[in-house]
C-alpha cells in the first residue's frame, strides 16, 4: 500500500556512530504514531542494522542512503539492494544530489539502481533537483524533465516509489524556494508522473532542502506536497519531532 501521508523522512548522511545513532533511533521510535502519517530514517550503512533493531516493530521506516544496481559482484565498497534488505531495510534513497553532482552519477545509473531496489522489494526514494546555475538560467523544468525521463524505473508506482524534489542550491544552505515555487513545481511533478507512470498521480511527492521546524508547516501545507525529506534537522530528535508533528497539524 502507498505510505500514509504526510511522510517525514530523515537522511542522516555521513553522521552517526553506534551510541548516538541508537539514541537517535530510540527517540524517533518513541514519537512515531501510525495515525500521524509516516516517519522514516536513513542512517549510515554501518549502523543500519542497529537502527533496525532499536526500532523493532514500531512504525518507523528504516532505509539505506544508496545502493548499487547489482545484487552482488566485484564492486568494492558498494552495497547492494539485496544486502540492504537482508539488513532489515525497507527503503533506499537513489539519485541524491550529493551522488549525482558530488560523485558524477548519471540518470541511467540512478534508474538501474531504482530498478534493482524495486526488484529487491525496497521502497525507492528517487531524488531529483536542479543546481543553482541551472535555476538561475531558467532551466529548472528542463533539468527535472530530463531527470524524470532518465531516472524513473519502468513499472514503478505508488506502492514502491516516492519522488523527492530537492533543489541542489537549497540543500544545507538554509535557503529554500518560495512556497509558491514549491507549489508550482510539485503540481508540475504530479502531472508529469501521471503522464509517465500507471498510477503516477498517486506517487508521493516530497520536498527536501533546508527543511526546518520553522518552515515545515508551511511547506507541508502546500498542495501536492505529501511530505518532506529532511537533512541536518533530522539529526536532532527534538527538531525532527517538531517537523513530524507539524506535518500532522490540520490533517
Amino acid at each position: 500500500m502507498p505510505l500514509a501521508r504526510p511522510i517525514v523522512f530523515g537522511n542522516w548522511k555521513m553522521y552517526g556512530l553506534r551510541a548516538d545513532s541508537r539514541a537517535r533511533a530510540e527517540a524517533v521510535a518513541a514519537f512515531a504514531r501510525p495515525d500521524h502519517g509516516t516517519v522514516g530514517v536513513f542512517p549510515p550503512f554501518t549502523v543500519l542494522r542497529e537502527v533496525v533493531e532499536v526500532v523493532g516493530d514500531r512504525p518507523v521506516v528504516v532505509g539505506g542512503q544508496d545502493c548499487h544496481d547489482r545484487p552482488e559482484g566485484a564492486f568494492t565498497g558498494s552495497i547492494s539492494p539485496v544486502m540492504l534488505r537482508d539488513a532489515g531495510a525497507g527503503a533506499v534513497i537513489v539519485g541524491h544530489s550529493e551522488r549525482r553532482h558530488g560523485l558524477g552519477e548519471g540518470d541511467d545509473f540512478v534508474r538501474r539502481k531504482a530498478a534493482a531496489a524495486r526488484a529487491a522489494g525496497l521502497l525507492v526514494v528517487l531524488c531529483i533537483g536542479e543546481t543553482e546555475e541551472e535555476y538561475l538560467a531558467g532551466r529548472r523544468y528542463e533539468v527535472l524533465d530530463r531527470q524524470l525521463a532518465g531516472s524513473l524505473p519502468e513499472g514503478a508506482g505508488p506502492e514502491d516509489l516516492v519522488v523527492a524534489y530537492e533543489p541542489v542550491w537549497a540543500i544545507g544552505t538554509g535557503r529554500t524556494p518560495t512556497l509558491e515555487e514549491i507549489r508550482e513545481i510539485h503540481g508540475w511533478l504530479r502531472r508529469e508522473l501521471a503522464r509517465r507512470l500507471a498510477g503516477g498521480a498517486e506517487v508521493a511527492l516530497l520536498y527536501g532542502g533546508s527543511v526546518k521546524p520553522d518552515n515545515a508547516a508551511g511547506i507541508l501545507a502546500q498542495p501536492d506536497v505529501d511530505g518532506v525529506l529532511v537533512g541536518g534537522a533530522s539529526l536532532d530528535p527534538g527538531q525532527f519531532r517538531h517537523i513530524y508533528e507539524a506535518g500532522g497539524a490540520g490533517r
